[in-house]
C-alpha cells in the first residue's frame, strides 16, 4: 500500500503538470470564424507591430517554439494555420521569446548555451553508456561502472539544468510578454483574455514536467554514486 501511494504520488507530480497542460491546450483549440487571421498570421502581425519583420515565422513538427539562432518564431501545423484562441495566444507566447530575444534578455541567452551544452553532454552520456560494457569486458576492471556514472550525471544533470533555467523563461515570455501584448491590443474579449492566461500558464508549464523527470532521473544517479 505504502509502494502504491509513493507509486501513484510519483505520477501525478511527473505526469499532472503535462495533463493540464494539454487538457487546456485543448480545451481552446477549437475554430474561431470571428478571428480575423490564422495563429501564424496573429505572429506575422504582432513582429510587425513590433518593429520585427525579419523575424521568420515557419510550421514545425516539433512543437511550439522560438529559435533564437535561426531567429525564428516555429508553431505546430495546428496553430500555424489554426483560427483558435490557442493558435492565438501560443502565437502571442513565442514572439515573447522573440521580444526577449531583441531585447537582449539574459536568461534566455544563458538558455540557448546551455541547451547547446547540454546536447553534447547528452551525445557524450550515451557514448559512454554505450560504451562502458565493453570497456569493461576488455579491461575487467570497474572503472566502466564510473563511467556509466559519468555518463548518467552528464546527461541528467545538463538536462535538469536546461529545464530550471527555461521555467522563468517561459514565465517571463507569457506573462511579461505576451499577456501585456494581447492586453495593449484589445484583441480579445474579456472572457478570451481571461482564458488566454489560461493558456500562457499552460505554455509557460510546458516544461515542467521534463523538469521533475530530469530531476529524478539525477537523484536516481547521485544514490548509485553514494553506494
Amino acid at each position: 500500500m505504502h509502494i502504491a501511494l509513493i507509486a501513484l504520488l510519483l505520477f501525478a507530480v511527473l505526469f499532472g503538470p503535462q495533463l493540464w497542460v494539454r487538457a487546456v491546450i485543448k480545451r481552446h483549440s477549437g475554430p474561431r470564424e470571428d478571428y480575423p487571421g490564422t495563429g501564424s498570421e496573429f505572429a506575422h502581425h504582432l513582429l510587425n507591430q513590433l518593429d520585427m519583420p525579419r523575424i521568420g515565422v515557419e510550421t514545425s513538427d516539433k512543437g511550439d517554439h522560438y529559435d533564437p539562432l535561426a531567429r525564428t518564431v516555429r508553431l505546430s501545423p495546428e496553430n500555424f494555420d489554426g483560427k483558435s484562441l490557442a493558435a492565438v495566444a501560443i502565437a502571442a507566447h513565442e514572439v515573447g521569446h522573440a521580444l526577449q530575444d531583441r531585447l537582449g534578455y539574459r536568461p534566455l541567452r544563458w538558455r540557448t548555451r546551455l541547451a547547446l551544452f547540454a546536447n553534447l553532454a547528452q551525445q557524450l552520456g550515451n557514448g559512454l553508456i554505450i560504451l562502458a560494457p565493453l570497456a569493461s569486458a576488455l579491461t575487467r576492471s570497474p572503472s566502466s561502472a564510473l563511467l556509466m556514472l559519468a555518463a548518467g550525471l552528464a546527461s541528467f544533470g545538463t538536462a535538469a539544468l536546461v529545464h530550471l533555467v527555461t521555467l522563468p523563461v517561459e514565465w517571463d515570455a507569457s506573462f511579461r510578454r505576451a499577456l501585456p501584448l494581447l492586453e495593449a491590443g484589445d484583441y480579445l474579449s474579456p472572457d478570451d483574455l481571461r482564458n488566454a492566461r489560461q493558456i500562457l500558464t499552460a505554455a509557460a508549464l510546458t516544461y515542467v514536467a521534463g523538469s521533475l523527470a530530469s530531476l529524478l532521473n539525477l537523484w536516481r544517479w547521485l544514490r548509485l554514486l553514494k553506494r
